[in-house]
């Protein structure tokens, strides 16, 4: 039998850096997940210069082996309609392939860890957790993903929310693909579906190529990314029969977690398996981060009571960070002005720049988590 202060479950961005930030206070801490790394991860793979000053990464240092793709520049329209291009002459965002990423923030917090061993069976016990017959767990925290067995513990109702369903392609380019490709590494094309429920994504990171399409209903998504692959073929950027291979994921944004509780007795959720993302952008990695160091906060001001009462901190500050205790205001890109506007406003360099880019996706108003406090 093995035990330790606190499981994680999840070796992805929360996981590693709850965990990391525990081990660093002194907890014993064992880290858990399905998957042996580094491995493969759906997603588009980029990340702002915000992300890597909360986690106190070197870029220079990072990128030695590993891909860390400046973005300077961004092309932006409609699916089928014009472009803008937008040039910021300066880096306001990196390409990551999470392969790396993931498996460096994993290796960089240093925990024990049980890889490559997923969740069979969860119990409670006399105030502990007991997991897969096996590990026995002061304090439990969630941070698998948008599918985290966790979270079935906290009201998730996996396969009846309301989710962001995406697929995405990585592959290595061949030096030929890279010489024909029109768009410069460093570049990410936005394509917005006319219907505003969703964007698909063309970006060059070193010398992979990485295309995605995420949107708000699940609903025949494998066609609505076909349809994406033929409009980019026909564009130029894309060559017919390219290598690349979908694999789809999914994630909730914060406040509509389709009953999910973040914390009670002995547990929280971390990351997607909260339902962190952002409404507009959907971008879930740096606030997997922030929600980490929040929880691991709250972990050791508990001083080893993880009462239900203790951990609501926890609760309080998530809300403080990423809204109030109400829903998330809708979206622009739901609404039905936005609907019946959005050709004309992504044909317009002020609002892309301004909304999309830096409100959207680059969050450049946002400040930095702990210079709030």
């Amino acid at each position: 039998m093995e035990s330790c202060d606190v499981l994680v479950v999840g070796g992805g961005p929360a996981g590693s850096v709850c965990a990391g930030k525990l081990r660093q206070a002194g907890l014993d801490v064992l880290l858990l997940d399905r998957e042996t790394f580094p491995r493969e991860k759906p997603c588009a793979g980029w990340i702002t210069p915000a992300a890597l000053a909360t986690l106190e990464l070197d870029p220079d240092l990072y990128r030695k082996g590993r891909v860390l793709q400046d973005v300077s520049t961004f092309r932006v329209g409609l699916v089928g309609g014009t472009e803008v291009v937008i040039p910021y002459g300066k880096t306001v965002s990196y390409g990551i392939r999470r392969r790396e990423f993931d498996h460096y923030l994993l290796e960089r917090s240093g925990v024990r860890r049980s890889l490559g061993e997923p969740v069979m069976s969860l119990e409670r016990e006399e105030g502990r957790w007991l997991v897969n017959g096996r590990i026995r767990a002061r304090l439990l925290v969630g941070a698998g993903g948008h599918y985290c067995p966790v979270a079935r513990h906290l009201g998730a109702k996996i396969g009846r929310e309301a989710v962001i369903a995406a697929q995405a392609a990585e592959f290595a380019m061949t030096p030929e693909q890279e010489q024909q490709c029109p768009i410069p590494a460093g570049t990410p094309a936005l394509f917005f579906c006319r219907d505003m429920k969703g964007y698909g994504w063309f970006f060059r990171k070193g010398d992979y190529l990485n295309i995605g399409l995420g949107r708000m209903d699940k609903d025949n998504l494998g066609h609505h990314v076909r349809e994406f692959c033929l409009f980019l073929q026909r564009r130029g950027y894309l060559a017919e029969g390219f290598p690349g291979t979908f694999q789809g994921h999914a994630y909730l944004l914060y406040q509509r977690q389709g009953g999910r509780r973040c914390v009670d007795d002995g547990v929280m959720l971390i990351g997607d398996a909260a339902g962190l993302s952002h409404p507009q952008s959907g971008e879930g990695i740096l606030p997997a981060i922030e929600s980490a160091l929040l929880a691991a906060d709250t972990i050791v001001e508990a001083g080893g009571d993880y009462r239900r009462d203790k951990l609501e901190l926890y609760a309080s500050r998530l809300a403080a960070r990423f809204g109030g205790g109400g829903d998330m205001p809708s979206s622009p890109l739901v609404s039905g002005i936005a609907r019946f506007c959005g050709a004309r406003l992504l044909s317009g360099s002020w609002f892309v720049r301004h909304i999309v880019l830096d409100r959207w996706f680059l969050h450049a108003d946002r400040k930095g988590l702990y210079a709030m406090r």
